[in-house]
C-alpha cells in the first residue's frame, strides 16, 4: 500500500477505537515507524455479524471480543486491532511480530504472539520481549500474532460496559 493510503488509513481505523486505547495504539505505531516498520491496521471494529464470521471459520474463539465495543449510543469503541506489516502483509517476520510485541507491551497492550502455545514454548517470547530483543530466535508463534488488545479488562467486562481507564 502506498505510504500516504497506510497513514490515512491508520488514521480512519484509529477512530474506531476506544480514545485510551487509539491513544496507545497510536504510540505502539510510532514506536514501530521509529524503527522503519510501516505498521497497517488491517481491522478495528468489528460489526457482531462478522466477528460471528470469524468465529465460525475458526479466526476468532470468541463470539463477542474486544474488536466489538461500542459505547452507549452504539459508537465504535474497538479495544483490540489486527495490525500488520504493510511490506509484507501475509508473511510477517518474526522480528516483525516481535517487534510489534514489544511495542505493544511498552504503552500496556499485548498481541496474540503466544496464544495456544504451551508455556514451555511461551517463556522465550516472554524473555524475548522482556529483553526487547526481536531478533529472539522463536521456535513457535501463536495462532494470532498480529492482533493487539487491552490488557486489564476481560472481555466479559468490555461485553458489560467496562473500559479502561488512567494513565
Amino acid at each position: 500500500m502506498k505510504e500516504e493510503k497506510r497513514i490515512a488509513r491508520n488514521e480512519q481505523m484509529l477512530q474506531e477505537c476506544f480514545p485510551w486505547f487509539g491513544t496507545r495504539l497510536a504510540a505502539t505505531i510510532a514506536g514501530l515507524q521509529a524503527q522503519g516498520i510501516r505498521p497497517r491496521i488491517q481491522q478495528a471494529w468489528r460489526s457482531p455479524a462478522e466477528q460471528l464470521e470469524a468465529f465460525n471459520s475458526g479466526h476468532s474463539k470468541l463470539k463477542f471480543g474486544y474488536h466489538n465495543a461500542t459505547g452507549p449510543a452504539g459508537e465504535k469503541q474497538a479495544l483490540a486491532v489486527d495490525i500488520l506489516d504493510d511490506d509484507a502483509p501475509l508473511t510477517p517476520s518474526i522480528k516483525y511480530l516481535l517487534s510489534l510485541a514489544i511495542a505493544a507491551s511498552d504503552h500496556q497492550l499485548s498481541t496474540g504472539l503466544d496464544w495456544g502455545l504451551p508455556a514451555k514454548l511461551r517463556a522465550p517470547i516472554a524473555a524475548a520481549i522482556a529483553a526487547r530483543d526481536s531478533a529472539a530466535m522463536i521456535s513457535k508463534i501463536g495462532w494470532d500474532p498480529c492482533h493487539i488488545e487491552i490488557t486489564g479488562l476481560s472481555v466479559a467486562d468490555v461485553k458489560a460496559g467496562m473500559r479502561p481507564r488512567g494513565r
